[in-house]
């Protein structure tokens, strides 16, 4: 055919008007046998079953029969007909299939190794029937000529043996091992019978390891073939634990110190990783004197003739110098630091300039093995910060860790990233000097490293900002300076990316910032974001992320001012949108509002919101609205709720009149009965509210806090303002009045004094109270006393125990208090915080403000 030519560039001209007339004759004759893949007649009549037969006599037709696709189809439900019917499925089907496994194909082969499991692991019939009657099959077919085959079912046999009594074992399987590990079986005879060995040794006594299947072992590790010599050193780490450790010292380790200097490298790799393994096993004398000599010669040949180990060592050098510790010489321990240095930098050697013809030649495959070496080594930094001791981190391994984070390659800093939490953990106090790193991984031009940091950065952060020795909220930000651009660009990458998952799992854990920032950067650099990507983003679970944070960060935001911008932004831009979309996230917003605040806050600023969108014209809001209507109700208290419960009820009156969706007026009737079998709080507490009551009062005590910790620091902010004016003026009039009579003089130094102790008296208690209001908001907000942001919506209980549990005794004594009462007896038309005009708390601080001394004590005394 000619090539593909488009239509803006197509020329109609005689010569090329002939190609499109081939081109169009070309696709006509174009013929697909579609019939050819018809089944015939004669093959139809032959796939035909009665449909008249039980499942047992069709099982056994199509096993004696029928082709292999539909013998198949009868092994693989095998367990359901043992379920059905186990007595006839024993008697008449599992014979067909012992016959038919004889020659059947790889694929049903496979399925009866898989059935026979399945109907182990369901316990459909006893053990010993099961032994009876399937144990042989698995020993007929364990042998067969298809390596896969037979690696199914010794996986098979293997699960077996765990559940068969030790008689059945020794009689079916122990006495027949002797005869299959012999040198005259076949290669593959010798292998399974290494892998049966490993899994007795678990099964028996250490007399009956010793007297019938150490001597096999021993035969085995000295076949010819390299292939059994790795295989049963690989299961001496099972044997070992087996047999105990002294039978380990004298029997185990000789082989394996013979099978590490063997001529096969993958020998010599079994051995070093099974060394590994044992170490716990070994007294001091065996691993000073014979494990450390081996794992020496190990570290020296790998880079000279034997690479295939290096892998390997790297990833179990960690476990190794740990459990090697306490017999390094300083010397020795020096040495495996510089060779784990050595390895963390293995094959960058090149690029720092250090080449030589040997680098310049590397191979693909050595890249890849040198990827994997620093991966190793990035896997087994936080154990090497536990080898050298974290107080040594900065001098001995701080290069590494800078090296490792910004090596090349993905995987390595992958790697770090997932090992990061571990690594600030180790360091305790000395964490600040790894922030530079933290930023670096934010900023990876990698997705993939910013979901692996993401999983722990609240833990991180946490560490980062408190863990260190310039913790305080006055300096928090002062140990990671680049902290917020990092998270801004960290955000807009994801958000720019196909990753959703990346970007919806960020979102999540930037919910902990309130905790680590202060509460006007949260509101410029982070609070609108959220906003924004509610408003324009278009994956479902990013903007229900982002909602979430939102209110967390609206929960946390100590400015009544913000507060207010923000709630009236959400029911502009959400509630009265003029997308749909927008107003269905809007009611998602509100989930999460009465999730996380308490039950007036919602009542005061989104419960009639929400009621306005029951005459909403899109039916999938409506019906999503009468969905939430039994949580918006469980927020009212009576009779403080009265009006707004009256609200509630008008509306779904108007909704059973006038709706005309089907959909819609049906979960309206079944919302309806669901209301009608709510019970609704009342303002005192009841016993089958308790629970809900306690929590929904610590919320609204925190909310409290918040203002009372607002208008306090206006307050301080004043009261400084205007001591540094009195004093100002004081000094200019004392200068300029020098000269003036000796009474007047009397009188300023009467009534400046008075005046300065009254401020300063003033002062000091609001100060006092500041400082008290202030630690208690923190014990209130800090994430290891509050659980507001984690309560689930339906565990009330789970949220009562968990944060009331640490008030202990002087929280419950606070419920007693004048501020209990105050709210118990509040204003039937107005429901919000506790206090006598409580709806209107928000508006308590401009009060204030007005020197409303009065409500100022109040306010104190609460």
């Amino acid at each position: 055919m000619h090539p593909m030519i488009f239509f803006s560039k197509m020329d109609f001209s005689q010569s090329n008007l002939f190609g499109y007339i081939e081109d169009l004759q070309e696709l006509t004759i174009i013929e697909r046998p579609v019939r050819r893949s018809l089944k015939t007649p004669e093959e139809i009549e032959r796939l035909t079953v009665d449909e008249e037969l039980s499942d047992i006599e069709r099982a056994v037709y199509l096993l004696s029969s029928g082709q292999d696709i539909q013998g198949t189809s009868v092994v693989a439900n095998l367990p359901v007909l043992m379920r059905q019917n186990p007595a006839e499925t024993l008697r008449r089907v599992l014979p067909k299939i012992r016959e038919v496994l004889h020659v059947a194909g790889v694929e049903m082969q496979l399925t009866a190794a898989v059935s026979f499991l399945t109907v182990l692991q369901e316990e459909s019939v006893s053990i010993h029937t099961y032994s009876h009657s399937f144990l042989h099959i698995i020993l007929q077919n364990l042998e067969h000529r298809d390596a896969g085959v037979s690696n199914a079912w010794l996986e098979t046999l293997l699960a077996v043996i765990e559940a068969l009594p030790k008689e059945t074992v020794r009689h079916e399987i122990l006495n027949p091992l002797v005869s299959k590990a012999q040198l005259s079986q076949t290669l593959q005879s010798r292998l399974i019978s290494c892998k049966i060995m490993g899994k007795l040794a678990k099964k028996f006594e250490a007399h009956i390891i010793k007297r019938e299947i150490l001597p096999l072992v021993k035969s085995l590790c000295q076949d010819v073939e390299y292939e059994v010599r790795t295989c049963i050193c690989r299961q001496l780490e099972h044997i070992a634990q087996g047999i105990g450790t002294e039978l380990t010292k004298t029997v185990v380790l000789p082989e394996l110190v013979e099978l590490a200097r063997d001529e096969g490298s993958s020998v010599r790799l079994a051995a070093f990783e099974t060394l590994v393994n044992l170490l716990d096993m070994f007294d001091a004398d065996d691993r000073s004197q014979t494990v450390l000599p081996l794992v020496k010669s190990f570290c020296e040949k790998s880079f000279k003739a034997d690479e295939s180990i290096l892998v390997s060592l790297s990833f179990h050098l960690g476990k190794l110098c740990n459990g090697l510790y306490g017999i390094f010489t300083p010397e020795q321990h020096l040495r495996f630091l510089e060779f784990y240095k050595k390895l963390s930098t293995l094959g960058l050697q090149q690029e720092n300039g250090h080449n030589d013809n040997q680098l310049q030649l590397q191979t693909l495959e050595q890249e890849k093995k040198y990827i994997s070496v620093r991966k190793n080594c990035a896997y087994n930094f936080p154990a090497m910060i536990v080898f050298v001791d974290p107080k040594n981190f900065h001098l001995e391994l701080y290069s590494i860790f800078f090296c490792l984070c910004h090596d090349p390659e993905v995987p390595v800093r992958y790697t770090m990233a997932i090992s990061f939490y571990e690594v600030a953990k180790l360091l305790n106090s000395g964490v600040y000097t790894i922030h530079k790193e933290l930023v670096t991984l934010l900023q990876d031009e990698s997705l993939e490293v910013l979901d692996a940091l993401v999983g722990h950065l609240p833990e991180i952060l946490e560490l980062m900002t408190n863990g260190g020795e310039n913790s305080g909220s006055e300096s928090q930000l002062l140990s990671i300076p680049d902290l917020i651009p990092a998270l801004t660009t960290a955000e807009q990458r994801a958000a720019t990316s196909l990753k959703w998952r990346t970007h919806e799992k960020l979102l999540q854990k930037y919910a902990c910032l309130p905790h680590i920032i202060s509460s006007d950067q949260i509101y410029y650099r982070f609070l609108h974001r959220m906003l924004t990507i509610i408003l324009t983003n278009n994956v479902l679970p990013v903007q229900k992320a982002a909602a979430r944070t939102l209110c967390v960060y609206l929960r946390y935001n100590r400015k009544q001012e913000q507060r207010h911008e923000v709630i009236q932004k959400l029911i502009e831009q959400l509630g009265q949108g003029k997308s749909y979309w927008n107003r269905l996230r809007f009611l998602d917003t509100c989930e999460f509002i009465m999730e996380l605040f308490s039950k007036s806050f919602f009542c005061k600023y989104f419960f009639l919101p929400v009621l306005e969108l029951t005459h909403d014209p899109v039916a999938n809001v409506r019906m999503k609205l009468c969905c939430l209507l039994p949580k918006v109700k469980s927020t009212l208290k009576i009779p403080t709720d009265k009006h707004l419960l009256q609200q509630l009820e008008l509306c779904i009156r108007k909704l059973l009149c006038q709706e005309k969706d089907k959909d819609v007026l049906t979960i309206v009737k079944r919302t309806v009965l669901e209301l009608d079998r709510m019970e609704i709080s009342v303002d005192a507490f009841q016993k089958r509210f308790y629970e809900n009551d306690l929590l929904d009062q610590e919320k609204e005590r925190q909310e409290h806090l918040l203002l009372e910790m607002e208008q306090l620091e206006k307050e301080k902010q004043q009261n400084e303002g205007r001591s540094a004016n009195i004093n100002d003026k004081m000094f200019e009039k004392k200068r300029r009045d020098s000269k003036t009579s000796s009474v007047l003089a009397k009188s300023v130094t009467l009534s400046v004094p008075g005046s300065s102790s009254g401020t300063s008296a003033g002062k000091d208690d609001k100060k006092s109270k500041l400082v008290r209001s202030q630690s208690f908001s923190t014990q209130a907000l800090h994430p290891k006393y509050s659980n507001i942001d984690k309560c689930p919506n339906k565990s009330s209980a789970t949220g009562y125990t968990s944060s009331v549990s640490g008030m202990g005794k002087s929280c419950m004594l606070s419920f007693s208090d004048d501020s209990f009462r105050t709210h118990s007896t509040g204003n039937s038309g107005n429901a919000a915080f506790p206090s006598s005009s409580s709806r209107n708390l928000f508006n308590s601080a401009d009060q204030k403000n007005n020197g409303n001394k009065e409500s100022q004590s109040r306010k104190m005394s609460m």
